[in-house]
């Protein structure tokens, strides 16, 4: 199993909750090398305060039914669990989730198996790479959690990914995948979790499939679906973001790991993997485009930069209204099919992709003007100087005159390859014999 090459600098040190750095100038961003999502923003910390003992009546009735069906779980449909994590309020609680999740991607009770032991699977290939990720996502660990509990966490964390990507080696492991495995685990613990993970991971409808190819390119097409939708629902704000040459890049943490990377509150992430787990694979891209819609007004306001927007963006808000943006995000669905959109996208990356061709073009005509600037090096000048004397003699050079030019040519050389005439090993330079 290869993973991608994910240690790449693009410049923009962005964070999801902080401050930005911007841009020296505009960049274009290769998805196949930056496979670091942590370059583009740093993970958010969950917050895993428990509500306030007040409730939501309508939650609370619904709380009742979701107690009800699962009393009887074998006469309840999957479209009822549908409903249950669609609607207001999502499943609730994780001790409604730990049993739901499974069954909203068809998960049975033989495939949730006992793992095997982290020893057994240290000699995998990805194995230290998957351990660095884990290390590096405490943040995401329930605070407070005692020594002994969080390294056992980080051992049954480690396990799960190096499971998944065991059982399907076509399957590249990416950094940011640990941000989706670990919140599956902290739900639904480490057997049921894995076939949950499996689901995800593998199969025509898998919605992190085109996460974990060859390369980033079908994970940026999918994400590319995201301007269209908020160009058919806002002109303005669209024209807007392309002038600035934002992009997307803002958002490609928020779809490689389900928001799960970036947002600093538990219970939302948990609420949005309520809808994802039961939705149609591109509908966090709806989100995305739902979320920028909802911050239309503060983004117009703000300079029409492609540094400055991609900072801002970046930056989610902790008070963000996650049931209205997934109504939202279901209407844009529903009104903006991905077959339809599809002629937008490719218009759309060809578009991109001539401006780039044009650009690198520009570059090399701006090097070679450089290089034509450039004053010759000396061993040219010397080697013109050589021919226009010998143009003077007529052709022929006078024996004075060779020993001189032989002279300066190996003036020259010995300047630009000392290596080759003197002995660099010895403590003193002496002319080689």
């Amino acid at each position: 199993m290869e993973s991608f090459n994910t240690d790449t600098d693009i410049g923009d040190k962005s964070i999801s909750n902080g401050d930005c750095s911007p841009l020296s100038e505009k960049q274009a961003f290769d998805l196949n090398h930056t496979k670091n999502i942590d370059d583009i923003s740093t993970p958010s910390e969950l917050n895993f305060d428990q509500e306030s003992d007040f409730e939501d009546p309508e939650i609370t009735k619904k709380r009742k039914e979701i107690e009800k069906c699962l009393s009887s779980p074998d006469n309840v449909n999957l479209e009822q669990w549908k409903s249950f994590a669609q609607s207001k309020g999502g499943l609730i609680s994780d001790e409604y989730r730990k049993v739901i999740w499974p069954l909203l991607v068809g998960v049975t009770q033989d495939e949730m198996t006992d793992p095997p032991s982290l020893d057994d699977l240290s000699a995998h290939q990805e194995y230290n790479q998957v351990v660095l990720d884990v290390n590096r996502s405490l943040k995401r660990f329930p605070p407070g959690i005692p020594y002994e509990q969080r390294v056992a966490l980080q051992d049954q964390l480690t396990v799960l990914i190096l499971r998944v990507i065991i059982k399907y080696p076509h399957l590249k492991y990416y950094q940011g995948y640990h941000d989706v495995a670990i919140t599956l685990l902290l739900v639904c613990g480490e057997r049921a979790s894995f076939p949950l993970l499996c689901r995800l991971s593998y199969g025509p409808a898998a919605p992190l499939a085109p996460f974990m190819q060859l390369t980033m390119q079908p994970t940026q097409h999918l994400l590319n679906y995201m301007l269209p939708v908020i160009a058919r629902a806002h002109p303005d704000l669209a024209h807007f973001l392309d002038k600035a040459g934002v992009g997307t890049m803002f958002a490609l943490p928020w779809y490689l790991t389900w928001f799960g990377h970036s947002l600093p509150r538990y219970a939302d992430v948990v609420r949005l993997y309520d809808y994802f787990l039961c939705a149609p694979p591109l509908l966090p891209v709806y989100v995305t485009a739902a979320l920028v819609l909802h911050r239309a007004a503060a983004v117009l306001a703000a300079d029409c930069d492609m540094a400055v927007l991609h900072c801002m963006l970046s930056r989610l808000p902790d008070d963000l209204p996650f049931e209205d943006i997934l109504v939202t995000a279901k209407r844009l669905y529903d009104e903006n099919d991905p077959v339809d959109l599809e002629p937008e996208v490719i218009a759309l990356e060809r578009r991109e992709e001539e401006a780039r061709r044009l650009e690198e073009e520009e570059r090399a005509r701006r090097r070679a003007a450089a290089r034509a600037r450039a004053p010759a090096p000396l061993w040219a000048r010397a080697r013109l100087q050589l021919r226009r004397l010998q143009r003077r003699c007529g052709g022929r050079l006078p024996r004075g005159a060779l020993l001189a030019a032989a002279t300066v040519l190996l003036g020259v050389y010995v300047y630009y390859r000392p290596d080759l005439l003197f002995n660099r090993d010895s403590k003193h330079s002496t002319l080689e014999v």
